[in-house]
């Protein structure tokens, strides 16, 4: 990528007042509780009576993705910016998509497993999501050639706690409540929550970037490029972690799309909403990341559940 196009990217500039910014967080809020509503406590009891696919669904989203997505960041070197760098580690750094349910159910995987792992990886979020961020952005920043004058990065951790537990905490908690307490409530929000949250994401893409959608379209063929190799590195994570410990056709299949499918709504609240990037250089590399990942995983998500639907093999 050369220097004038990676600034035209990082330059990208997305401004909310604080009424689209709530706007945003309450309908993350909404949708993270829609996913909470397919939750009942039996399942975990049910899946923890087998825990090797949980185990294995946590190991492969909250420590090797990070991982092996700072590695990645480091082989594509001076094809990205930094920021966009920044970006691929705060997307890997974040839980499990709120689609990703939707996605395990139509590939005809574990759903209850899905469930569960959404649900561990959302808890866990408060605490891993700002440590992996923090420690591999800053690995990156130190090793990294392409890392020159960007300050060393420092997480506000009361800033971002707040923003994960508001936006998935307090969400997750009272749609399990509603699932347990209210099953036919549940059960009919269920399905036009999942289909809500397609849209909004799509929707929240498109108004962020509509002030800035020629520079956007400008290095959307770079951005599509990088995005792909990202989600493709994360669904073979899950696909090749299950096949090498030989896990059931329908753990195997979960654990792929729990992987690949992340919650970059989060990171998109996180970026637009805290205080993060104070004094950074221009970011938008990481907003068009996280942004367009949101996109990509739809669809992604939707083909690999499609081929897991059909096919007898996999």
């Amino acid at each position: 990528m050369s220097p004038e196009l990676a600034n035209s990217l990082d330059g990208i500039q997305v401004t909310l007042n604080a009424g689209g910014m709530n706007t945003i967080n309450i309908v993350l809020a909404f949708v993270m509780f829609g996913v909470a509503l397919g939750i009942k406590p039996r399942m975990f009891v049910e899946v923890f009576k087998q825990p090797k696919s949980v185990i294995l669904g946590a190991c492969s989203q909250l420590i090797l993705l990070p991982l092996l997505t700072f590695l990645l960041v480091l082989c594509l070197g001076s094809w990205i910016s930094p920021m966009m760098a920044l970006g691929m580690i705060l997307v890997a750094s974040c839980p499990g998509g709120n689609i990703s349910n939707f996605m395990s159910s139509l590939a005809k995987a574990n759903i209850e497993l899905s469930v569960s792992l959404t649900a561990i990886s959302t808890a866990l979020a408060v605490l891993m999501t700002p440590f992996n961020f923090w420690f591999y952005g800053n690995l990156f920043l130190k090793v990294s050639p392409i890392a020159t004058d960007i300050p060393y990065l420092t997480i506000p951790l009361w800033d971002v706690f707040k923003t994960i537990f508001i936006l998935l905490g307090i969400p997750l908690t009272l749609g399990i409540l509603t699932s347990q307490y209210l099953p036919k409530v549940a059960e009919k929000l269920k399905k036009p929550f999942q289909w809500v949250s397609i849209i909004f994401f799509i929707a929240m893409v498109i108004l962020s970037f509509w002030s800035n959608r020629e520079a956007f379209l400008q290095c959307i063929q770079y951005i599509f490029i990088v995005v792909l190799i990202h989600n493709f590195l994360a669904l073979s994570l899950g696909f090749g972690v299950a096949s090498a410990f030989k896990l059931s056709r329908p753990d195997r299949r979960t654990l792929t799309i729990e992987t690949g499918i992340q919650n970059s709504g989060l990171g998109l609240a996180l970026l637009l909403g805290t205080n993060i990037f104070a004094g950074f250089p221009p970011h938008g590399g990481m907003l068009v990341i996280t942004a367009w990942w949101g996109v990509w995983h739809i669809i992604s998500g939707l083909s690999v559940a499609t081929i897991f639907n059909r096919s007898k093999k996999y």
